[in-house]
């Protein structure tokens, strides 16, 4: 197993990295968030990794964290998610917003990911509720804080906004937790580059 590689950064592309270590070119494939957090080409970086061996072909998969690789690895236990679907996943989720997802039983964040449909959300939610380490939010009070998050990350997604862009905009909202119409503004504020 490959835990971590370090090297100078060659080439960024929208799908994976290529580092220079020690005169080889790896190729890395990464999330668009751990790849955003890539210094600038011809910089050296350590990214922590994961090694898919199979039959025909050795893949190389990139992190920013540990718990990124962990949550990646625990999402590939998951029958029908594979490197690809777990990538989607980490690129339309942060680690924290998808076991907050898998948490409150919320299949339409996770169904919106590229590559998960209903089945697998609902699959995720089964087989990662226990190894996510979440407390089970899925009742948690409706017209609560639980349902007021869901009720302003539908309006966002329904507005056009990436499941992504959603997660990041609806972060650290500290009002008050059953007004759906404060966090709404809280979250537009973020995306339109505010606070």
């Amino acid at each position: 197993m490959i835990d971590f590689v370090t090297g100078r950064v060659v080439e960024k592309s929208a799908g994976h990295v290529v580092l220079d270590v020690g005169g080889v070119g790896l190729h890395i494939a990464m999330s668009t968030g751990s790849l955003a957090s890539l210094p600038a080409e011809g910089d050296t970086v350590t990214v922590r990794t994961h090694l898919r061996v199979r039959e025909d072909e050795l893949s190389l998969y990139g992190f920013e964290s540990a718990e990124e690789k962990r949550t990646f690895e625990q999402l590939m236990t998951v029958s029908g998610v594979g490197p690809r679907v777990a990538l989607s996943a980490l690129s339309s989720l942060r680690p924290a917003a998808l076991a907050e997802a898998v948490a409150r039983d919320d299949v339409a964040s996770l169904s919106s990911i590229p590559g998960v449909g209903k089945k697998t959300a609902q699959r995720i939610i089964v087989e990662l509720k226990d190894k996510l380490g979440v407390p089970n939010l899925s009742g948690a009070g409706s017209g609560s804080g639980a349902s007021t998050h869901a009720e302003a990350r539908d309006a966002l997604l329904g507005m056009g906004f990436s499941a992504a862009e959603v997660a990041t905009a609806l972060d650290k909202y500290d009002g008050d937790a059953a007004d759906s119409q404060a966090l709404l503004r809280h979250a537009l504020r973020r995306l339109g580059g505010g606070v």
